[in-house]
């Protein structure tokens, strides 16, 4: 069915565009994961991963044990990673050291 995009309103073209783009998207995700598995069980049949292939380092899974403890809560923890909480930048803003809070 041929589109008439002179009798199409631009919200109609807009939604049209929209659809159009999740296909594609969708498309390509699809074509790229298809495309991954390939190669990973071509590794495999050689005896190889794909990380060991292409030197891609492994991402460790799981989480990082608090370093420090909020005084008035100690329940209240951080890792030493990532932006520092309030209640860290309150406690050093009064002068007091980091180390204090350490587990």
């Amino acid at each position: 069915m041929p589109l008439d995009f002179d009798k199409m309103s631009l919200k109609e073209m807009r939604d049209l565009r929209a659809k159009l783009e999740r296909a594609i998207n969708s498309y390509e995700d699809r074509k790229r994961r298809e495309a991954l598995a390939a190669v990973e069980e071509a590794a495999r049949q050689h005896g190889f991963n794909l990380a060991e292939l292409t030197g891609a380092k492994t991402r460790r899974a799981g989480t990082v044990a608090p370093k420090y403890a909020n005084p008035d809560d100690p329940t209240v923890t951080w890792t030493g990673r990532g932006r520092k909480p309030r209640w860290i930048t309150e406690y050093l803003a009064k002068g007091k050291s980091l180390e204090d809070l350490a587990i």
